[in-house]
């Protein structure tokens, strides 16, 4: 299951998954969603290796805005993924 995160001002998703306990790492997935005119462009982050996967769509400066916004988010998207996402009232 993918929880919310954040929506950008261009209109990028941004969900995590559950934590993902796959032996000795603890991992979270994020995913980065934008609307385009026939689809999505799209891109998947494993953290904590921050290995990117399924990019399209997005430039390679794109990715490195989304990897130095996942850097400083990393312990907020791990907290939240514990608990089964953000809680908003």
């Amino acid at each position: 299951m993918m929880y919310p995160y954040i929506t950008l001002h261009d209109e990028t998703l941004i969900t995590h998954s559950q934590v993902l306990d796959k032996g000795e790492v603890k991992s979270v997935e994020v995913h980065f969603e934008r609307p385009i005119e026939c689809g999505f462009d799209s891109a998947r982050c494993v953290l904590p290796s921050y290995e990117w996967m399924f990019i399209e769509g997005y430039s390679d400066e794109e990715i490195e805005a989304f990897e130095h916004f996942l850097r400083g988010n990393a312990h907020l998207l791990f907290r939240y993924a514990e608990v089964g996402g953000v809680r908003i009232a």
